[in-house]
C-alpha cells in the first residue's frame, strides 16, 4: 500500500564511518521504510560524493514507503564535528530536496538520543566508541558539550582503530627489542596467517593487506589482554581510562557531576562489553562521577535519529514508544521454543 506522503513525519539518518541507517518515520510513529547504505566519509571522498552514497539509502527507503519527501529530516553523521561542517552538510542534505525542515547532528547525538529513556529528559553524556571516539553531552535548557574529535590533533586517543595502531606498535617493538615482550607480537600475525611481525609489517606497508583490515585486530587486542598479557591489558586500561575522562569532563563542562544523570556508552568497542573495559570504565565513573548511571546502548543509532525528529516535531509519547518498540532488539528464542 502506498503511503500517503503528508504521513511521512521523519526521514531518520544514522551515517556512521562504515554503514548508513536510514529509516522513515510515520506520523503515527510507524517505521514505513527503511534501507542500509555504504559508509558516510566526506573527508575521503568529498561532500558530493559521501551525499550521493547517503542518497542510495534515502531513495531506497522512499520507495519502500512509497513517499518522495517528508516534514522533517533529522540526520546524525560522522565527521559532522566541527560547526563549520555541520553548515556545510546541513546545506548539501538541505540542497536534495528531501524534507520540509532539516538538522543535522554530530552521529553521537544519536547514541545519546537512543539511550534516553521514554519520558526522561534529553539529559545525559554519550560516549562512542567505534572506530574512533567521541563525547557528546546535553541538557534540557539547550547546552552542549562536546570535543573538535578529528584525531590525535585534537587530544583524542583510542577507538577500534587506534586501539589497532596501538597493538601493533607495541608488537613490532616487541619483536625487535626495542620494547618489552607481548603476546601480541605472536597473536596479531597468526590473525592475518602470517608467521612473523616483520612479515605482517611488509604486508600492511605494501598493501598485501588492506588499511582497512586493521580493524580486525582490536578484539585480538582485548583476547590477549583478556589472557592476563600485561601490555595489552595496558592499552585496555588507557581506553576505558580516556572513556571515564571524555565523560567525566563532559559532566563538568553541563554541571551534572552531582546529579544522578546516564552515560551512554556506544559504539561497537564499548557494545562489545569486554570486561575488562567495561569494568574499568565504570570503576572510574564511580570514582568521578558517583551518581552517574552507566548504560551500554546496542539499539541502533538511527533510532536515536528517529526520536530528534519526533522531538523536533513535537510528537506526542505514544508515538515515541511506537518507534522505539520498532527498534527494540528482540530477544533469541529459547532452545525449547526453537525445538518446537
Amino acid at each position: 500500500m502506498t503511503q500517503d506522503p503528508r504521513e511521512a513525519a521523519v526521514l531518520a539518518i544514522d551515517a556512521g564511518n562504515s554503514k548508513t541507517d536510514v529509516a522513515v518515520v510515520a506520523a503515527d510513529g510507524r517505521v514505513v521504510g527503511s534501507a542500509r547504505g555504504g559508509g558516510f566519509q566526506p573527508p575521503l571522498v568529498g561532500v558530493t560524493a559521501a551525499m550521493d552514497i547517503l542518497a542510495e539509502a534515502v531513495t531506497e527507503a522512499f520507495t519502500a514507503a512509497g513517499v518522495t519527501g517528508v516534514q522533517h529530516v533529522s540526520a546524525c553523521l560522522a565527521n559532522a564535528d566541527l560547526p563549520v561542517e555541520e553548515e556545510e552538510l546541513t546545506t548539501a542534505v538541505r540542497s536534495r530536496g528531501w524534507g520540509c525542515s532539516v538538522d543535522v547532528r554530530n552521529d553521537t547525538f544519536a547514541i545519546l538520543r537512543a539511550g534516553l529513556q521514554l519520558g526522561d529528559e534529553p539529559r545525559g553524556v554519550a560516549v562512542v566508541c567505534g572506530a574512533g571516539i567521541n563525547c557528546v553531552g546535553m541538557t534540557p535548557d539547550g547546552r552542549t558539550a562536546r570535543f573538535p574529535a578529528v584525531g590525535r590533533i585534537s587530544g583524542d586517543w583510542g577507538g577500534g582503530g587506534g586501539l589497532a595502531e596501538e597493538a601493533l606498535w607495541h608488537a613490532a617493538r616487541a619483536a625487535d627489542g626495542r620494547g618489552g615482550p607481548t603476546a601480541l607480537a605472536d597473536a596479531l600475525p597468526a590473525h592475518f596467517g602470517l608467521a612473523s611481525m616483520s612479515a605482517l609489517i611488509e604486508a600492511l606497508h605494501l598493501g598485501h593487506v588492506p588499511v582497512l583490515r586493521r580493524h580486525e585486530l582490536t578484539p585480538v587486542l582485548f583476547a590477549v589482554a583478556a589472557a592476563g598479557d600485561a601490555v595489552a591489558r595496558s592499552i585496555v586500561a588507557r581506553q576505558a581510562e580516556e572513556v571515564a575522562t571524555m565523560a567525566s569532563v563532559a559532566l563538568g563542562r553541563l554541571d551534572l557531576l552531582d546529579e544522578v544523570v546516564p552515560v551512554l556508552l556506544g559504539g561497537s568497542v564499548l557494545a562489545a562489553r569486554h570486561a575488562l573495559l567495561d569494568d574499568r570504565v565504570r570503576a572510574l565513573l564511580a570514582a568521578r562521577a558517583p551518581k552517574a548511571v552507566p548504560r551500554v546502548i546496542v539499539a541502533r543509532p538511527v533510532l536515536g535519529a528517529a526520536l530528534l525528529g519526533l522531538d523536533w516535531l513535537g510528537a506526542d509519547p505514544e508515538v515515541h514508544a511506537r518507534v522505539r518498540e520498532h527498534f527494540s532488539p528482540r530477544p533469541a528464542p529459547s532452545r525449547k521454543a526453537a525445538a518446537g
